[in-house]
């Protein structure tokens, strides 16, 4: 299947750090490649995936700026939905402008989330 069309999800953004926090943190970035973390007390050796978002986070504070976070949220397309329910792309469409799947419009482009195809799939399930 192809790849699924991103949508932002939620955001959060936090603002740029004092100057003197700033270089604090600068120094601290520029002298060290650990970055273990305690949480409530305890130390955490973080994940790959995990310490390059972190210090990505951290160099940006370092740097002065604001930094804002996100959570991908997956849209796919009606082609990418039809698959994922196993209709066809016209009688998907049909559903969506009957109003039994719910869509959300990217300009003319009808995008549908994964959790209402499994919700209308687990819809049929029980009905049958």
């Amino acid at each position: 299947m192809a790849s699924p069309t991103s949508a932002l999800g939620r955001v959060r953004t936090f603002e740029a750090l004092d100057d003197k926090t700033t270089a604090r943190l600068r120094r601290a970035l520029d002298e060290s490649n650990d970055t273990t973390i305690f949480v409530n007390g305890t130390a955490l050796q973080l994940p790959e995936e995990a310490h390059e978002a972190l210090i990505e986070v951290l160099s940006r504070f370092a740097d002065g700026e604001s930094v804002s976070i996100g959570t991908p949220e997956l849209l796919l397309n009606t082609s990418q939905a039809a698959q994922m329910a196993g209709i066809s792309n016209s009688y998907l469409r049909k559903l969506a402008d009957a109003g039994t799947i719910p869509v959300e419009y990217r300009g003319t482009h009808r995008r549908i989330r994964p959790s209402a195809i499994q919700a209308w799939l687990d819809s049929r399930a029980d009905n049958s």
